[in-house]
């Protein structure tokens, strides 16, 4: 988790939350993308009176290195954001990517880069900004991602790092990186849940009508091909296993549903999600789990049946696995008397 800046302190977060809301603080330099810039704004900016919460999820800054900066292709001019003097006061920093990346960022960006991650804030990449976290030396010997068009060029430019190239983005603890401008979006609903719970993770997503969850191991690029007749789309199963994810679903039954053999729908999850059946049902297993915890069922053996994973061990080992947190831990973050502890 990210701590808190020299100049604020620590905050817990929670889904109900603290006084003072998460900083976030947004790099924007000559030549940014405004889709990455657009992904940030949306998921930490935005009010969420939906969620009927005390306050804002988090407080966005948007800085630039100049008082104008040009965006990638001229599209438009960003004028009267702050400066880069605001990182300084940010719990969260985004740099989101920009095309001509074997241009060296400027120095005033490498510095308010490098002192952000230095006083423990956490530092997260859209796209390309990898190139620049890269650049401010942060990734060396870190596990990192970028789009997959630029891989062999980050991997000539930056060879300490760890690449991982085929996957949607990589949670490193106080460094994320993303690979692509939609793969923004499934970064920023992780870190959502990572800070909120899946409860609140879910509502964003559905305003942004978005999937909620795909997993950062999922793999970057994923063939869509036209279907055949009949439609080959696996939404329909999705939606009838979403329904049924406390009963002993095995990856057979899905596969008798979708009226395929087993090795056919797990080629049709590869291409159509980027994932396996498997990985797929457990994914949406646990993150049921968290919605009930969330909602205060405490005894693990109700939430592991009502979810379909089966004992209370195999939930803890899976809960874990999922968030880095036991049950109790999760329970204590996002659960109903989360907001107890924060008023406290």
């Amino acid at each position: 988790m990210p701590q808190g800046s020299s100049q604020r302190p620590q905050r817990p977060q929670h889904s109900r939350l603290p006084s003072s809301p998460h900083r976030v603080a947004v790099i924007v330099d000559e030549g940014t993308n405004p889709f990455e810039v657009g992904v940030a704004t949306e998921l930490f900016g935005l009010p969420r009176p939906e969620l009927g919460l005390a306050g804002p999820l988090y407080e966005v800054l948007v800085c630039t290195p100049a008082r104008e900066v040009r965006m990638n292709h001229g599209f438009f001019t960003l004028t009267g954001a702050h400066g880069l003097d605001a990182v300084d006061t940010a719990d969260t920093l985004v740099v989101p990517g920009r095309p001509d990346n074997v241009v060296p960022r400027g120095a005033a960006v490498l510095d308010a880069i490098r002192r952000t991650h230095a006083r423990g804030a956490r530092v997260m990449s859209l796209c390309t900004g990898s190139f620049a976290l890269a650049e401010a030396g942060l990734l060396d010997g870190r596990r990192a991602t970028t789009h997959w068009m630029w891989a062999d060029r980050f991997r000539t430019l930056h060879p300490r790092v760890r690449l991982e190239p085929d996957v949607l983005f990589v949670d490193d603890g106080d460094i994320l990186t993303a690979s692509g401008s939609a793969a923004a979006l499934d970064l920023g609903l992780h870190v959502v849940r990572r800070d909120h719970g899946a409860e609140i993770a879910n509502a964003v997503s559905r305003r942004l009508v978005f999937a909620a969850h795909r997993d950062g191991g999922q793999r970057q690029f994923v063939e869509r091909p036209l279907p055949d007749v009949p439609d080959e789309s696996l939404a329909p199963l999705l939606a009838w296993a979403q329904e049924r994810l406390g009963e002993p679903l095995t990856v057979a039954e899905l596969a008798g549903r979708a009226a395929v053999s087993p090795a056919t729908l797990h080629r049709r999850f590869r291409a159509q999600l980027g994932t396996t059946p498997l990985a797929w049902l457990t994914g949406e297993r646990v993150a049921l789990a968290c919605r009930l915890i969330e909602r205060g069922e405490e005894r693990l053996d109700v939430v592991a049946a009502r979810c379909g994973l089966g004992t209370g061990a195999n939930l803890r080992v899976r809960l874990r696995k999922e968030t880095g947190l036991s049950p109790s831990a999760y329970r204590r973050r996002f659960g109903p008397a989360a907001g107890e502890a924060v008023m406290s």
